[in-house]
């Protein structure tokens, strides 16, 4: 059982990180191993952020003194919390790739800390199943591209049959 002094610590601590952090992801890491949570933690550090483990009181503490206003009360046990300065779609698609290879890995939710609102858990999912911003960009081109690369194509027939 933690003391007072080391609940009031670990809220401040979270409240140090979410200050830093654009997105939050919730976790339920029942029975994951300690290999299994260190491989997490370094895929999460891979982005900028950490995770942490809170009760779910303390973590209600924790964004009401950054002033949010957030009830986990609804999540059994302990969170497993992802706190990245990465938007959703980044952070939520590291920890989705992380529970497809980890099935004991679950996604309780999210939260954008940029404007304060919390995601539900298959919403979260839906933003990690995402392709990258990269990938995305391709795409586009390709698609502005094609109607330009089909043109000259017609242009290019014609001027063969004159």
């Amino acid at each position: 059982m933690k003391t007072k002094s080391q609940k009031l610590t670990q809220i401040e601590e979270g409240a140090g990180v979410l200050k830093n952090s654009q997105s939050v992801v919730l976790t339920d890491f029942t029975g994951l191993s300690a290999n299994e949570m260190n491989a997490l933690r370094k895929n999460v550090f891979g982005l900028g952020g950490s995770l942490l483990v809170f009760k779910k009181r303390l973590l209600k503490y924790v964004f009401e003194k950054e002033g949010m206003e957030f009830t986990p009360s609804d999540f059994a046990g302990q969170a497993g919390v992802v706190f990245s300065p990465k938007d959703m779609v980044e952070t939520a698609g590291v920890v989705y790739k992380f529970s497809k290879v980890q099935n004991k890995l679950k996604i309780l939710g999210g939260f954008n800390v940029t404007e304060k609102s919390f995601i539900t858990a298959k919403d979260t999912q839906a933003i990690g199943q995402l392709p990258s911003r990269e990938v995305l960009l391709g795409q586009l081109v390709y698609m502005l591209g094609t109607p330009i690369r089909s043109f000259m194509v017609v242009l290019n027939e014609k001027a063969k049959k004159s």
